[in-house]
């Protein structure tokens, strides 16, 4: 008999992910329900694929897998839904919460009804009631002894998380952020003293890396020392598996208080795991790269910087600003070898870099890929093929690129490939297919509150238009300051004709790196692909920002 029910079928995915096995697991299908169990348990990333085995073993046997055990498994299988496949994740959590409810597993239940809500399509004001209930009734079963220390405090856990994604749509996000940290400061200490559960330890060690998260913006040394201690709680729970999220964040605070070699360290670290038998998900690992091709960029910028500014004190101090000019322009003739020592330096660090996005694209590859991490390591990676002059390479990532922007609804992410795609086209020597690729990226740009980048763009793609040999209209470019025309001055801080327009080697045009970021910059208290909490200005695109996976 199938341990799978017609629901599952009709979702259309695999109850369990099958994933690899350990190679020494037992065949016996109640050691196998044993391990499965344990897993769970312990909140284990091997445990959907522990349950797939049991129930193929218990089926061969002629047996079926209980309600609760099934529950645990559709639970289990549902937190493995990522990417492509987190839209299957709640009805499945749905499913699970009515087995438990069967198997007379109350608290069980609400926690499955809890990650169903927080795993539907971006959850709101309403979702976030419903988990506000959800708290009261885990509360009350707690009180009772129907529902665990564990249970109560996942539930709460997860209503947390919904207030933390909700943070930017709050009258006073800034009071709201500091009514949550002290919920999550209570949480924390409920859970404490049961520490010594598996299941209690890594709710009390999520629950201090989202109290971090939100603390980021506001004290970055309070939220470093929460992120640490997520971590050693995490470790002290038995979790041998990597933390990806809380890695992530803690380099992000790291970065932003100019620890750039310590996030490197970290993340360098979480890129390589102890433990064997629980590898990183592809998803993971191109983020962790993602990260790093980041810090490792920052890394190099700040070390620059602080060799000019060090070099210039010095100087200042010995000889006074007047004498340093002159000093410093003899030098420049007189004594390059000190010079020279930097750009062997840069090199190491963009052949990092480059090899560090590369590998993001190789792990973003396959049928459960995410499409916007996809999408943004392949962006990435074809903008540092142009910028060494690599245009056919790079013409090709960004054309795997543009798909997912699109898929995506990010328009930044459009707006940025299209206008390299261009540039890649125009130096390779097709003007014609470049102008409407700018064309598109001006057009895509128009909603925008900003009118400053569209017109650039569109200014840009008349002056490659006249390479081609024709000439086309002036378009409108409509903002929120009223109708700006693509000739006047409103450029984006560099000049449209600047570059090389007429496809040489001369570089890209420097307007393309004003362009805004895709996904971000996030809201204050959100974070984006790089781990990274609030940023600077409004969103120049439609999309909602990158919400932390909220099913764990």
């Amino acid at each position: 008999m199938s341990s799978r029910s017609p629901d599952e079928f009709r979702l259309g995915v695999r109850p369990y992910d099958r994933g690899a096995g350990t190679g020494d697991e037992p065949e016996d299908p109640h050691e196998l329900l044993h391990r499965a169990r344990r897993l769970t348990v312990h909140g284990h990333p091997g445990a959907g694929s522990a349950w797939e085995r049991a129930a193929t073993a218990l089926r061969r046997a002629g047996g079926v897998l209980t309600p609760g055990d099934h529950a645990d498994a559709l639970d289990a299988t549902a937190l493995d839904c990522r990417g492509a496949a987190r839209p299957a994740a709640g009805p499945l959590f749905f499913r699970a919460a009515d087995l438990h409810e069967r198997a007379g597993q109350r608290g069980k239940a609400l926690v499955s009804r809890a990650r169903a809500l927080v795993a539907g399509p971006g959850p709101g004001a309403t979702a976030c009631a419903r988990l506000a209930e959800l708290c009261e009734r885990a509360s009350a079963l707690h009180r009772v002894g129907q529902a665990g220390a564990a249970e109560t405090a996942t539930v709460r856990l997860l209503h947390g998380r919904v207030r933390a994604d909700l943070l930017g749509t709050a009258p006073d996000p800034a009071a709201e952020a500091a009514a949550l940290r002290e919920d999550l400061a209570r949480l924390i200490a409920f859970a404490a003293p049961h520490r010594a559960d598996p299941a209690v330890a890594r709710v009390l060690a999520d629950t201090r890396a989202l109290l971090g998260r939100i603390t980021a913006p506001d004290d970055p040394a309070a939220a470093e020392a929460q992120l640490r201690a997520a971590l050693d709680d995490h470790r002290a729970g038995g979790r041998t598996w990597p933390a990806t999220e809380h890695h992530l964040l803690l380099s992000a605070v790291l970065r932003a208080t100019g620890a750039h070699e310590e996030a490197a360290a970290l993340l360098r670290a979480a890129l390589v795991p102890q433990v064997t038998d629980t590898p990183l998900r592809a998803a993971d690992r191109a983020r962790l790269c993602l990260a790093l091709a980041r810090t490792v960029a920052g890394s190099g910028e700040q070390g620059r910087t602080a060799r000019s500014a060090e070099k210039a004190a010095g100087a200042a101090e010995a000889e006074g600003a007047a004498e340093v000019a002159a000093e410093t322009a003899e030098a420049l003739e007189e004594e390059p070898a000190e010079e020279l020592e930097e750009p062997e330096e840069t090199a190491q660090e963009d052949g990092e870099r480059l090899a560090l996005l590369a590998e993001a694209v190789r792990h973003t590859e396959g049928p459960a890929r995410d499409v916007r991490v996809g999408a943004l390591a392949r962006l990435l990676l074809g903008v540092a093929h142009a910028e060494r002059g690599g245009w056919g390479r790079a013409l090709a990532l960004l054309e795997q690129a543009l798909p997912g922007f699109q898929d995506d609804g990010d328009t930044a992410g459009r707006v940025r490939t299209r206008a390299w795609l261009a540039e890649c086209l125009l130096h390779l020597g097709e003007p014609g297919r470049a102008a409407r690729e700018y064309a598109l990226a001006a057009a895509a740009a128009r909603p925008w509150g900003d009118p400053r980048p569209g017109a650039a763009l569109s200014r840009r793609a008349e002056h490659v238009l006249g390479l081609a040999g024709t000439r086309g209209p002036v378009p409108e470019i409509r903002g929120t300051g009223g109708t700006v025309y693509a000739d006047a001055k409103a450029g984006t801080g560099a000049s449209a004709e600047g570059g090389a327009p007429d496809g040489g080697a001369r570089g890209a045009w420097p307007g393309l790196r004003a362009l805004p970021e895709p996904f971000g910059p996030p809201e204050r208290y959100q974070v984006d692909v790089y781990g990274e909490v609030g940023g600077a200005g409004p969103q120049a695109a439609t999309a909602p920002g990158t919400r932390v996976q909220g099913c764990e």
